[in-house]
């Protein structure tokens, strides 16, 4: 077998047919390294050999999970649009190469994108700089300008669907955010959404006085809706990663970034808590990559105490 296709956990051969397909006139497949952090669906590097001017890089993402083969040509053919949209604009978002949605021509449903410097960062050294970067990149991503309006934003709770932690000691508290998310949605004024801004889908380069944001990845789910959605989603993750206290500071940032947050506090806490109660009992469907990543800190028992100390916050003052 050979060396590309021993990395992955799945045979790929077809897959590496048809992205040699793509390629240039001379260029051909020269290494394969899987890449880790993400849970939705299998990410490879790949080195492309060319005739002349050295290598050059593709990541490729395919789907392999049976929930996400389902719906992967929505999701694939989502993210091929937006790449596509994002092509002009400020955001550091990768190029589209080749996609093919449904899986016509590779073993799983695959994109194949530019490959994007830098590297995720989630660590708690440089954390409040590296969240102060996270709102300004935010702010630009909602006033992105695009030719074709996403599809509105889907809720990824409910009342109905929330666990709640079996062993918490304040099961009224997490009663109490439920109630909150009870009622319809507030109305809202609707924005361009990544959907799911969080450190894990952001690659940063440099360090102090040097660090940037070098890339915005995984566009699967972009949507239409509430500014406060994505600043919910963000804080909720910086709560997860490096405690409540700095979940709780993100949405402040956006706003002295010039981001514009919904001004009724009703509001607000029902975006938040919406969000933050789609992580529970103890947020291990983004904990697993992130462990991955180096945070092996991050146990199950200390992730429910971490979203359970941010609930209480966010019930008293949602910020």
């Amino acid at each position: 077998m050979a060396e590309e296709e021993r990395v992955d956990d799945h045979y790929w051969a077809t897959t590496r047919a048809w992205v040699t397909s793509t390629l240039g006139a001379g260029e051909r497949i020269g290494a394969v390294e899987r890449l880790r952090g993400g849970w939705t669906s299998e990410m490879r590097r790949l080195r492309i050999d060319r005739p002349a001017g050295g290598p050059t890089h593709l990541v490729l993402r395919s789907f392999v999970q049976p929930f996400f083969l389902e719906h992967a040509e929505a999701l694939l053919g989502r993210e091929a649009e937006v790449l596509t949209l994002l092509g002009p604009t400020e955001v550091p978002a990768a190029g589209l190469h080749a996609v093919d949605p449904a899986g016509l021509h590779c073993d799983h449903p695959s994109l194949l994108m530019t490959l994007l410097p830098g590297t995720v960062r989630l660590d708690d050294g440089e954390a409040g700089a590296r969240a102060e970067l996270l709102a300004r990149q935010l702010v630009t991503i909602h006033r992105t300008a695009v030719a074709a309006r996403p599809r509105e934003y889907q809720p990824w709770t409910g009342p109905e669907r929330v666990r709640i932690p079996e062993d918490t000691a304040r099961p009224e508290l997490w009663e109490r955010a439920v109630q909150v998310i009870r009622r319809d949605p507030p109305p809202y004024r609707g924005t361009f959404l990544h959907r799911d801004f969080h450190p894990g889908n952001v690659l940063f380069s440099g360090t102090g006085a040097e660090l940037r944001i070098s890339g915005v990845v995984d566009w699967v789910e972009t949507s239409w809706g509430p500014a406060d959605l994505d600043v919910a989603h963000c804080s909720t993750a910086l709560a997860l990663l490096h405690g409540p206290a700095e979940g709780l500071r993100f949405a402040a940032r956006y706003t002295a970034a010039g981001g514009v947050l919904d001004p009724d506090p009703a509001a607000h806490l029902y975006w938040r808590l919406l969000d933050a109660l789609a992580y529970a009992p103890d947020a291990e469907k983004v904990a697993t990559p992130w462990r991955e990543l180096g945070r092996t800190d991050l146990t199950p028992a200390l992730l429910t105490d971490r979203l359970e100390e941010y609930l209480a916050a966010l019930l008293v003052s949602p910020r």
